[in-house]
């Protein structure tokens, strides 16, 4: 048995594109608000894998959860952004000192929203952050309760269909654009957990590949999933998720998500360095490209 444990959003891909046939193993599927928490379920032996941005496995690491990157995806990210309200005079992240901005920690947005005030030559402490999950932030930001929020889609384009909202910035050119499947360690030492896992990154590999050429069939399964209205699933679906690729975990990828873990590091909101190569198992790559497009986070 191997339990994926992540959103509706991994379950939609498979099964829209037919890969959830002909199993040899059990597949139990749950849900979570946002990275961080998945992988405290996968500390926990809880769950077997899970998919996540490139930001958690940091978190987890520098807490030294008993996790394990896998597998590794590089894309867009234009899905992840700074959203402000239609209403709102600010026109770029410089103009956001003071501002109050939701962000779920530990999150991709989270390390989206450091790179981009960075990039603008501001810090942290510069704006007012409050820590939200999704949900609360949806209702803080449609409410006018902050000046902004940094996420990800389907939550960008949610808004953007929704009109309540428009980007201030993107992730794009800015973050690295990685994402992940991570596992427990203990279902990477049983040998029919390891078999279901290696099928498993399999199949959602053809999934992706199948989803290029068919989005409006993906985004219609994923909204039946979710309950998302079928055109912010499909938009959401074109901003974001149509550009992923699989490629291998290397040292390229090791060396992007360190920059990452020390940047972190050095605004102490992880203790102490995090060696990122100690949570990284490399066979399930087979003869995936390399992640030289992900070498570092102000690449891609």
């Amino acid at each position: 048995h191997v339990i994926e444990d992540t959103d509706a959003f991994y379950q939609a891909i498979l099964r829209a594109a037919g890969e959830l046939d002909n199993l040899d193993y059990k597949i139990k599927w749950s849900t979570f608000t946002s990275g961080p928490p998945l992988l405290e379920a996968v500390n926990a032996k809880a769950v077997d894998i899970g998919g996540v941005g490139n930001t958690p496995p940091v978190f987890a690491a520098g807490a030294d959860s008993k996790i394990t990157v896998v597998a590794a995806w590089h894309g867009t990210s234009k899905g992840d952004a700074i959203l402000v309200p239609n209403g709102s005079k600010l026109t770029g992240p410089a103009q956001l000192k003071g501002a109050s901005i939701a962000v779920a920690q530990g999150s991709s947005a989270h390390y989206q929203l450091v790179a981009s005030l960075r990039e603008a030559g501001l810090g942290l402490d510069d704006v007012k952050v409050k820590y939200l999950q999704p949900a609360d932030a949806l209702a803080a930001f449609t409410s006018g309760k902050v000046d902004a929020w940094a996420v990800w889609d389907p939550y960008t384009s949610q808004i953007l269909k929704a009109k309540q909202g428009r980007v201030l910035t993107t992730g794009d050119g800015i973050t690295n654009g990685l994402t992940f499947q991570v596992a427990a360690p203990g279902a990477l030492k049983d040998k029919k957990k390891v078999a279901a896992i290696r099928d498993y990154l399999e199949r959602l590999r053809r999934a992706y590949k199948w989803v290029y050429s068919h989005e409006p069939q993906w985004a219609k399964v994923w909204a039946k999933e979710t309950g998302l209205p079928e055109d912010v699933a499909l938009a959401a679906v074109k901003r974001t998720y149509t550009t992923r690729v699989a490629v291998a975990v290397d040292q390229p990828l090791i060396a992007s998500e360190q920059e990452i873990a020390d940047t972190f590091t050095s605004l102490k909101l992880i203790p102490g360095k995090v060696d990122f190569g100690k949570f990284v198992d490399t066979r399930f790559n087979g003869d995936l490209p390399a992640s030289t497009s992900a070498a570092r986070p102000s690449e891609g």
